[in-house]
Protein backbone atom coordinates (compact mmCIF):
# COMPACT_ATOMS: atom_id res chain seq x y z
CA UNK A 1 0.00 0.00 0.00
CA UNK A 2 1.21 3.36 -0.79
CA UNK A 3 2.89 5.45 2.50
CA UNK A 4 0.63 7.46 3.88
CA UNK A 5 0.94 11.01 5.88
CA UNK A 6 0.62 10.59 9.51
CA UNK A 7 -2.34 11.64 11.24
CA UNK A 8 -1.39 15.14 13.23
CA UNK A 9 -2.24 14.48 16.99
CA UNK A 10 -2.29 18.12 18.55
CA UNK A 11 -3.15 17.08 22.15
CA UNK A 12 0.16 15.10 22.21
CA UNK A 13 2.64 17.33 20.37
CA UNK A 14 1.05 20.75 22.11
CA UNK A 15 4.09 20.71 24.74
CA UNK A 16 6.70 19.75 22.36
CA UNK A 17 9.27 21.81 20.30
CA UNK A 18 9.31 21.46 16.61
CA UNK A 19 12.76 20.08 15.05
CA UNK A 20 12.96 23.23 12.67
CA UNK A 21 12.75 25.35 16.35
CA UNK A 22 15.84 23.86 18.08
CA UNK A 23 18.09 22.90 15.08
CA UNK A 24 20.08 25.15 13.79
CA UNK A 25 19.24 26.74 10.56
CA UNK A 26 22.68 27.22 8.70
CA UNK A 27 23.86 23.53 9.50
CA UNK A 28 24.83 22.04 6.33
CA UNK A 29 21.70 18.97 6.72
CA UNK A 30 19.39 21.34 7.51
CA UNK A 31 19.77 23.53 4.27
CA UNK A 32 20.45 20.59 2.01
CA UNK A 33 17.23 19.12 3.43
CA UNK A 34 15.29 22.02 2.30
CA UNK A 35 17.05 22.34 -1.15
CA UNK A 36 16.60 18.23 -2.10
CA UNK A 37 12.62 18.11 -3.91
CA UNK A 38 11.18 15.24 -2.19
CA UNK A 39 7.93 15.07 -4.15
CA UNK A 40 9.86 13.69 -6.78
CA UNK A 41 10.20 10.59 -5.18
CA UNK A 42 6.61 10.04 -4.21
CA UNK A 43 5.55 10.68 -7.52
CA UNK A 44 7.57 8.58 -8.94
CA UNK A 45 7.97 5.80 -6.41
CA UNK A 46 4.13 5.76 -5.94
CA UNK A 47 3.19 3.47 -9.15
CA UNK A 48 5.21 0.62 -7.42
CA UNK A 49 3.03 0.13 -4.37
CA UNK A 50 -0.32 -2.19 -4.34
CA UNK A 51 -3.50 -0.39 -3.94
CA UNK A 52 -4.39 -2.47 -0.63
CA UNK A 53 -2.26 -3.76 2.59
CA UNK A 54 0.02 -2.26 5.06
CA UNK A 55 0.65 1.53 4.57
CA UNK A 56 4.40 1.86 3.58
CA UNK A 57 6.76 3.78 5.11
CA UNK A 58 7.44 7.18 4.43
CA UNK A 59 9.36 7.26 0.61
CA UNK A 60 11.67 10.74 2.37
CA UNK A 61 12.29 8.50 5.49
CA UNK A 62 13.89 5.76 2.97
CA UNK A 63 15.31 7.68 0.36
CA UNK A 64 16.89 9.97 3.32
CA UNK A 65 18.52 6.75 5.11
CA UNK A 66 20.07 5.54 1.93
CA UNK A 67 21.71 8.64 1.23
CA UNK A 68 22.68 8.96 4.67
CA UNK A 69 23.99 5.75 4.51
CA UNK A 70 26.67 5.96 1.52
CA UNK A 71 27.06 9.05 2.29
CA UNK A 72 29.01 8.62 6.17
CA UNK A 73 29.69 5.18 5.20
CA UNK A 74 27.29 3.03 7.45
CA UNK A 75 25.12 -0.51 7.09
CA UNK A 76 21.84 -0.52 7.08
CA UNK A 77 21.70 -1.30 10.99
CA UNK A 78 24.32 1.66 12.09
CA UNK A 79 22.12 4.18 10.01
CA UNK A 80 19.14 3.37 11.43
CA UNK A 81 20.56 3.34 14.99
CA UNK A 82 22.17 6.30 14.53
CA UNK A 83 19.33 7.84 13.35
CA UNK A 84 17.77 7.75 16.68
CA UNK A 85 20.78 9.94 18.20
CA UNK A 86 20.83 12.64 15.17
CA UNK A 87 18.51 15.32 15.46
CA UNK A 88 19.68 16.92 12.08
CA UNK A 89 19.26 13.11 10.64
CA UNK A 90 15.88 12.92 11.48
CA UNK A 91 14.99 16.59 10.23
CA UNK A 92 16.77 15.31 6.68
CA UNK A 93 14.34 12.72 6.75
CA UNK A 94 11.68 14.18 6.95
CA UNK A 95 10.35 13.72 10.90
CA UNK A 96 9.14 17.11 12.19
CA UNK A 97 9.75 16.26 16.06
CA UNK A 98 12.21 14.67 17.87
CA UNK A 99 11.71 10.40 18.33
CA UNK A 100 12.78 8.49 20.90
CA UNK A 101 12.17 4.93 18.78
CA UNK A 102 13.15 3.19 15.75
CA UNK A 103 10.87 4.40 13.04
CA UNK A 104 11.51 0.82 11.11
CA UNK A 105 13.28 -2.15 11.19
CA UNK A 106 16.63 -2.57 8.63
CA UNK A 107 15.50 -4.85 7.13
CA UNK A 108 12.84 -2.70 5.54
CA UNK A 109 15.58 -1.03 3.37
CA UNK A 110 16.29 -4.05 1.73
CA UNK A 111 12.94 -5.30 0.74
CA UNK A 112 12.44 -1.69 -0.29
CA UNK A 113 15.63 -1.44 -2.58
CA UNK A 114 14.09 -4.80 -4.26
CA UNK A 115 10.73 -3.02 -4.80
CA UNK A 116 12.44 0.11 -6.44
CA UNK A 117 15.09 -1.49 -8.49
CA UNK A 118 18.07 -0.74 -10.38
CA UNK A 119 16.60 1.54 -13.28
CA UNK A 120 14.11 3.53 -10.87
CA UNK A 121 17.27 3.93 -8.17
CA UNK A 122 19.08 6.03 -11.12
CA UNK A 123 15.94 9.22 -9.76
CA UNK A 124 18.26 9.05 -6.69
CA UNK A 125 21.42 10.31 -8.71
CA UNK A 126 19.29 12.78 -10.51
CA UNK A 127 18.16 14.53 -7.67
CA UNK A 128 21.51 15.23 -6.49
CA UNK A 129 22.77 16.39 -9.61
CA UNK A 130 19.53 18.46 -9.93
CA UNK A 131 19.83 19.91 -6.44
CA UNK A 132 23.24 20.91 -7.55
CA UNK A 133 22.17 22.60 -10.81
CA UNK A 134 18.96 24.61 -8.59
CA UNK A 135 21.76 25.82 -6.29
CA UNK A 136 24.47 27.36 -8.92
CA UNK A 137 26.96 24.65 -8.17
CA UNK A 138 26.29 22.50 -11.40
CA UNK A 139 26.19 24.53 -14.63
CA UNK A 140 25.94 24.06 -18.23
CA UNK A 141 29.80 25.28 -18.55
CA UNK A 142 30.72 21.75 -16.36
CA UNK A 143 29.55 19.49 -19.60
CA UNK A 144 32.07 21.09 -21.61
CA UNK A 145 34.55 18.45 -20.46
CA UNK A 146 34.02 15.63 -18.81
CA UNK A 147 36.25 12.34 -17.52
CA UNK A 148 35.59 8.75 -18.20
CA UNK A 149 36.63 5.85 -16.58
CA UNK A 150 36.19 2.25 -15.29
CA UNK A 151 36.70 0.48 -12.29
CA UNK A 152 36.14 -2.80 -10.52
CA UNK A 153 33.58 -3.06 -7.85
CA UNK A 154 34.30 -5.80 -5.78
CA UNK A 155 31.74 -8.56 -4.27
CA UNK A 156 31.87 -9.27 -0.81
CA UNK A 157 33.62 -12.98 -1.08
CA UNK A 158 36.33 -14.68 -0.16
CA UNK A 159 39.16 -15.47 -2.37
CA UNK A 160 38.20 -18.26 -4.01
CA UNK A 161 40.10 -21.81 -3.90
CA UNK A 162 38.98 -24.94 -5.03
CA UNK A 163 39.55 -26.76 -2.12
CA UNK A 164 37.17 -24.45 -0.48
CA UNK A 165 34.63 -24.28 -2.97
CA UNK A 166 34.32 -27.70 -3.16
CA UNK A 167 34.08 -28.05 1.14
CA UNK A 168 31.28 -25.71 0.60
CA UNK A 169 28.73 -26.64 -2.35
CA UNK A 170 29.11 -30.35 -0.25
CA UNK A 171 28.09 -28.94 3.09
CA UNK A 172 25.49 -26.49 1.50
CA UNK A 173 24.16 -29.91 -0.79
CA UNK A 174 24.18 -32.38 2.38
CA UNK A 175 22.19 -29.50 4.36
CA UNK A 176 19.54 -28.92 1.73
CA UNK A 177 19.22 -32.89 1.38
CA UNK A 178 18.73 -33.51 5.46
CA UNK A 179 15.76 -30.61 4.74
CA UNK A 180 14.05 -32.26 2.25
CA UNK A 181 14.52 -35.65 3.83
CA UNK A 182 16.63 -37.24 0.91
CA UNK A 183 18.69 -40.32 2.35
CA UNK A 184 21.97 -40.09 1.33
CA UNK A 185 25.24 -42.88 1.93
CA UNK A 186 27.60 -40.80 3.34
CA UNK A 187 27.91 -36.80 4.37
CA UNK A 188 31.46 -36.71 4.64
CA UNK A 189 31.25 -34.04 7.30
CA UNK A 190 34.25 -35.24 8.80
CA UNK A 191 36.38 -36.23 6.29
CA UNK A 192 35.63 -33.17 4.03
CA UNK A 193 36.48 -30.76 6.68
CA UNK A 194 39.65 -32.74 8.06
CA UNK A 195 40.58 -32.75 3.96
CA UNK A 196 40.51 -29.16 3.82
CA UNK A 197 42.39 -28.40 6.49
CA UNK A 198 45.35 -30.60 5.40
CA UNK A 199 44.90 -29.11 2.06
CA UNK A 200 45.81 -25.26 3.66
CA UNK A 201 48.52 -26.92 5.53
CA UNK A 202 50.22 -28.42 2.81
CA UNK A 203 49.84 -25.39 0.47
CA UNK A 204 51.09 -23.41 3.05
CA UNK A 205 54.01 -25.84 3.42
CA UNK A 206 54.71 -25.97 -0.38
CA UNK A 207 54.26 -29.27 -0.89
CA UNK A 208 51.74 -29.22 -3.45
CA UNK A 209 51.12 -32.85 -5.02
CA UNK A 210 50.12 -33.56 -1.34
CA UNK A 211 47.60 -30.30 -1.49
CA UNK A 212 46.54 -31.30 -4.79
CA UNK A 213 45.75 -35.16 -3.29
CA UNK A 214 43.46 -33.10 -0.76
CA UNK A 215 41.62 -31.41 -3.47
CA UNK A 216 41.01 -34.26 -5.21
CA UNK A 217 39.30 -35.85 -1.84
CA UNK A 218 37.07 -33.15 -1.35
CA UNK A 219 36.26 -33.21 -5.40
CA UNK A 220 35.17 -36.78 -5.40
CA UNK A 221 33.62 -35.88 -2.15
CA UNK A 222 31.38 -33.45 -3.94
CA UNK A 223 30.61 -35.64 -6.53
CA UNK A 224 29.63 -38.24 -4.89
CA UNK A 225 27.11 -35.99 -2.68
CA UNK A 226 25.69 -34.83 -5.98
CA UNK A 227 24.97 -38.08 -8.14
CA UNK A 228 23.57 -39.65 -4.48
CA UNK A 229 20.93 -36.41 -4.57
CA UNK A 230 20.22 -37.08 -8.41
CA UNK A 231 19.45 -40.37 -7.67
CA UNK A 232 17.40 -40.20 -4.79
CA UNK A 233 15.46 -36.94 -6.48
CA UNK A 234 15.07 -37.03 -10.14
CA UNK A 235 12.37 -34.20 -9.60
CA UNK A 236 14.56 -31.52 -7.49
CA UNK A 237 12.41 -28.54 -6.59
CA UNK A 238 13.76 -24.98 -8.02
CA UNK A 239 15.87 -24.19 -5.05
CA UNK A 240 17.69 -27.50 -5.07
CA UNK A 241 17.75 -27.84 -8.90
CA UNK A 242 19.60 -24.55 -8.96
CA UNK A 243 22.19 -25.95 -6.13
CA UNK A 244 22.67 -28.79 -8.22
CA UNK A 245 23.32 -26.66 -11.41
CA UNK A 246 26.33 -24.92 -9.43
CA UNK A 247 27.44 -27.65 -8.64
CA UNK A 248 27.71 -29.65 -11.21
CA UNK A 249 29.31 -26.29 -12.99
CA UNK A 250 31.50 -26.35 -10.18
CA UNK A 251 32.91 -30.02 -11.01
CA UNK A 252 32.98 -29.71 -14.38
CA UNK A 253 34.97 -26.01 -15.01
CA UNK A 254 39.00 -26.48 -15.81
CA UNK A 255 41.39 -24.05 -14.91
CA UNK A 256 41.84 -21.84 -18.32
CA UNK A 257 37.52 -21.89 -18.83
CA UNK A 258 35.88 -18.92 -19.01
CA UNK A 259 33.09 -17.88 -17.16
CA UNK A 260 34.27 -19.91 -14.14
CA UNK A 261 31.92 -19.99 -10.90
CA UNK A 262 33.85 -18.15 -7.83
CA UNK A 263 31.17 -18.15 -5.73
CA UNK A 264 27.99 -20.31 -4.43
CA UNK A 265 26.31 -17.16 -2.85
CA UNK A 266 27.00 -15.02 -5.45
CA UNK A 267 27.71 -17.04 -9.13
CA UNK A 268 27.47 -13.50 -11.49
CA UNK A 269 31.09 -13.09 -10.08
CA UNK A 270 33.48 -12.20 -12.55
CA UNK A 271 37.25 -12.20 -12.34
CA UNK A 272 38.59 -9.14 -13.55
CA UNK A 273 42.35 -7.74 -13.99
CA UNK A 274 43.02 -4.42 -14.73
CA UNK A 275 47.08 -4.62 -14.24
CA UNK A 276 47.42 -3.71 -10.59
CA UNK A 277 50.52 -4.31 -9.29
CA UNK A 278 49.32 -4.62 -5.85
CA UNK A 279 46.21 -6.71 -6.75
CA UNK A 280 46.59 -8.83 -9.96
CA UNK A 281 42.78 -10.21 -9.68
CA UNK A 282 39.54 -8.75 -8.54
CA UNK A 283 36.60 -10.57 -7.81
CA UNK A 284 33.42 -8.19 -8.98
CA UNK A 285 32.26 -6.37 -11.69
CA UNK A 286 33.57 -3.07 -13.82
CA UNK A 287 31.71 -0.17 -13.35
CA UNK A 288 31.84 2.81 -15.71
CA UNK A 289 32.15 6.60 -14.04
CA UNK A 290 31.74 9.76 -15.38
CA UNK A 291 32.60 12.61 -13.56
CA UNK A 292 32.86 16.78 -15.00
CA UNK A 293 36.61 17.71 -15.60
CA UNK A 294 35.08 21.01 -13.53
CA UNK A 295 34.53 20.23 -10.06
CA UNK A 296 34.49 16.37 -10.20
CA UNK A 297 30.81 16.39 -9.83
CA UNK A 298 29.65 12.30 -10.80
CA UNK A 299 27.33 12.58 -13.20
CA UNK A 300 27.17 9.02 -14.48
CA UNK A 301 28.01 5.51 -13.03
CA UNK A 302 26.88 2.08 -14.67
CA UNK A 303 27.88 -1.72 -12.97
CA UNK A 304 28.59 -3.60 -16.04
CA UNK A 305 28.45 -7.67 -15.86
CA UNK A 306 30.08 -9.47 -18.54
CA UNK A 307 33.57 -7.95 -18.58
CA UNK A 308 32.86 -5.60 -21.24
CA UNK A 309 35.52 -4.03 -23.06
CA UNK A 310 36.27 -0.37 -22.19
CA UNK A 311 35.87 0.93 -25.37
CA UNK A 312 32.26 -0.65 -25.88
CA UNK A 313 30.86 1.17 -22.60
CA UNK A 314 31.25 4.79 -23.94
CA UNK A 315 28.31 5.05 -25.90
CA UNK A 316 26.01 4.54 -23.14
CA UNK A 317 27.56 6.24 -20.79
CA UNK A 318 27.42 9.18 -22.61
CA UNK A 319 23.43 7.95 -23.14
CA UNK A 320 23.21 7.64 -19.23
CA UNK A 321 24.92 11.55 -18.75
CA UNK A 322 22.28 12.98 -20.94
CA UNK A 323 19.56 11.12 -19.12
CA UNK A 324 20.17 12.26 -15.44
CA UNK A 325 21.77 16.06 -16.10
CA UNK A 326 19.78 16.82 -19.01
CA UNK A 327 22.37 18.20 -21.08
CA UNK A 328 24.73 16.84 -23.06
CA UNK A 329 28.51 16.68 -22.78
CA UNK A 330 31.03 18.47 -25.24
CA UNK A 331 34.05 16.67 -24.85
CA UNK A 332 34.88 13.37 -23.28
CA UNK A 333 38.58 12.60 -22.11
CA UNK A 334 39.25 8.90 -21.91
CA UNK A 335 42.74 6.70 -21.40
CA UNK A 336 44.21 4.34 -23.63
CA UNK A 337 41.41 1.16 -22.93
CA UNK A 338 38.76 3.19 -24.98
CA UNK A 339 40.90 2.79 -27.85
CA UNK A 340 38.72 1.84 -31.21
CA UNK A 341 35.63 4.44 -30.84
CA UNK A 342 35.24 7.01 -33.53
CA UNK A 343 36.39 10.86 -32.84
CA UNK A 344 32.93 11.62 -32.28
CA UNK A 345 29.98 10.06 -30.55
CA UNK A 346 26.69 11.83 -31.37
CA UNK A 347 27.88 15.76 -30.43
CA UNK A 348 30.54 14.48 -27.79
CA UNK A 349 33.68 14.76 -28.96
CA UNK A 350 35.89 11.89 -28.13
CA UNK A 351 39.46 12.41 -26.87
CA UNK A 352 41.96 9.50 -26.03
CA UNK A 353 45.07 10.08 -24.13
CA UNK A 354 47.49 8.23 -26.71
CA UNK A 355 49.05 11.57 -28.03
CA UNK A 356 52.50 12.97 -27.37
CA UNK A 357 52.74 16.81 -25.33
CA UNK A 358 54.75 18.10 -28.05
CA UNK A 359 51.69 17.63 -30.45
CA UNK A 360 49.40 19.36 -28.36
CA UNK A 361 48.74 22.96 -27.04
CA UNK A 362 49.46 23.88 -23.65
CA UNK A 363 45.74 24.50 -23.17
CA UNK A 364 44.79 20.89 -24.32
CA UNK A 365 47.35 19.21 -22.44
CA UNK A 366 46.58 20.55 -19.53
CA UNK A 367 42.98 19.27 -19.91
CA UNK A 368 44.01 15.68 -20.87
CA UNK A 369 46.29 15.82 -17.52
CA UNK A 370 43.06 17.16 -15.69
CA UNK A 371 41.96 13.45 -16.61
CA UNK A 372 43.27 12.02 -14.09
CA UNK A 373 41.33 13.44 -11.79
CA UNK A 374 38.51 10.93 -12.05
CA UNK A 375 40.93 8.31 -10.40
CA UNK A 376 40.58 9.77 -6.56
CA UNK A 377 36.98 10.36 -7.17
CA UNK A 378 36.82 6.55 -7.96
CA UNK A 379 38.99 6.23 -4.79
CA UNK A 380 36.74 8.22 -2.87
CA UNK A 381 33.69 6.70 -3.67
CA UNK A 382 35.11 3.28 -2.69
CA UNK A 383 36.90 4.31 0.35
CA UNK A 384 33.99 6.74 1.75
CA UNK A 385 30.74 5.62 0.28
CA UNK A 386 30.69 1.75 0.04
CA UNK A 387 32.00 0.83 -3.30
CA UNK A 388 35.06 -1.06 -2.18
CA UNK A 389 32.87 -4.28 -1.13
CA UNK A 390 29.56 -4.65 -2.21
CA UNK A 391 27.06 -6.56 0.29
CA UNK A 392 24.04 -6.24 -2.11
CA UNK A 393 22.48 -9.34 -3.38
CA UNK A 394 22.74 -10.10 -6.76
CA UNK A 395 23.11 -8.11 -10.45
CA UNK A 396 20.58 -5.90 -9.31
CA UNK A 397 22.60 -5.34 -6.18
CA UNK A 398 25.57 -4.47 -7.86
CA UNK A 399 23.93 -2.03 -10.20
CA UNK A 400 21.94 -0.50 -7.19
CA UNK A 401 25.42 -0.11 -4.79
CA UNK A 402 27.22 1.53 -7.58
CA UNK A 403 24.25 4.26 -8.29
CA UNK A 404 23.85 4.74 -4.44
CA UNK A 405 27.88 5.19 -4.09
CA UNK A 406 27.77 8.37 -6.58
CA UNK A 407 25.05 9.41 -4.89
CA UNK A 408 26.72 9.46 -1.69
CA UNK A 409 29.89 11.26 -2.85
CA UNK A 410 27.65 14.24 -4.68
CA UNK A 411 25.83 14.67 -1.43
CA UNK A 412 29.24 15.05 0.43
CA UNK A 413 30.12 17.85 -1.93
CA UNK A 414 26.60 19.36 -1.59
CA UNK A 415 27.46 19.33 1.82
CA UNK A 416 30.77 20.54 1.40
CA UNK A 417 29.14 23.99 -0.46
CA UNK A 418 26.89 24.80 2.18
CA UNK A 419 29.33 24.52 4.90
CA UNK A 420 32.06 26.38 2.75
CA UNK A 421 29.18 29.03 2.85
CA UNK A 422 28.15 29.22 6.46
CA UNK A 423 32.06 30.36 7.45
CA UNK A 424 32.04 32.74 4.44
CA UNK A 425 29.04 34.62 5.83
CA UNK A 426 30.29 34.23 9.43
CA UNK A 427 33.52 35.84 8.07
CA UNK A 428 31.67 38.79 6.29
CA UNK A 429 29.87 39.24 9.28
CA UNK A 430 33.51 39.33 11.02
CA UNK A 431 32.09 37.08 13.62
CA UNK A 432 34.75 37.82 17.29
CA UNK A 433 34.54 33.36 17.21
CA UNK A 434 35.62 32.61 13.88
CA UNK A 435 38.12 34.24 11.91
CA UNK A 436 39.88 33.31 8.48
CA UNK A 437 42.53 31.29 10.39
CA UNK A 438 39.89 28.83 12.05
CA UNK A 439 38.44 28.19 8.90
CA UNK A 440 41.85 27.48 7.16
CA UNK A 441 43.05 25.14 10.45
CA UNK A 442 39.22 23.48 9.65
CA UNK A 443 39.33 22.64 6.16
CA UNK A 444 43.05 21.12 6.43
CA UNK A 445 42.44 19.12 8.95
CA UNK A 446 39.76 16.39 9.73
CA UNK A 447 36.86 17.87 11.31
CA UNK A 448 33.34 15.83 12.90
CA UNK A 449 30.51 17.96 13.38
CA UNK A 450 26.73 16.00 13.84
CA UNK A 451 28.08 13.08 11.67
CA UNK A 452 29.48 15.67 9.04
CA UNK A 453 33.08 14.79 8.20
CA UNK A 454 35.07 17.36 6.32
CA UNK A 455 37.93 16.49 4.52
CA UNK A 456 40.65 19.25 3.10
CA UNK A 457 40.03 18.30 -0.69
CA UNK A 458 41.64 20.58 -3.41
CA UNK A 459 37.90 19.77 -5.22
CA UNK A 460 35.71 20.69 -2.08
CA UNK A 461 33.18 22.55 -4.50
Amino acid sequence: MKPKKPKQRDHEDLFRSRLDQILDRRHPLYLLANQIEWSVFDKKFGSLYAEKGRPAKSTRLLVGLHYLKHAFDESDESVVARLLENPYWQYFCGFEYFIHRLPLDPSSMTRWRKRIGPKEMELLLSETLETAKRGGNLTEQHMERVNVDTTVQEKAIAYPTDGRLYHKARVLLVRAAKKRGIALRQSYLRLGKQALIMSGRYAHARQMRRARREQKKLKNYLGRAYRNILRNCPEPDLELKELLHLANRLLTQQRHDKNKLYSLHAPEVECIAKGKAHKKYEFGCKVSVVTTSQDNWVIGIEALHNNPFDGHTLKDALKQVTRLVGWKPQNAYCDRGYQGNPKKIGDTAIHLANRRKSSMKPSEWRWFQRRNAIEPVIGHMKEDHRMDRNYLKGTEGDKMNAILAACGFNLRKLLRAFFWLLFKELERLKSPLIGVEFVLALLKHQFWISGLRIKPESSAL
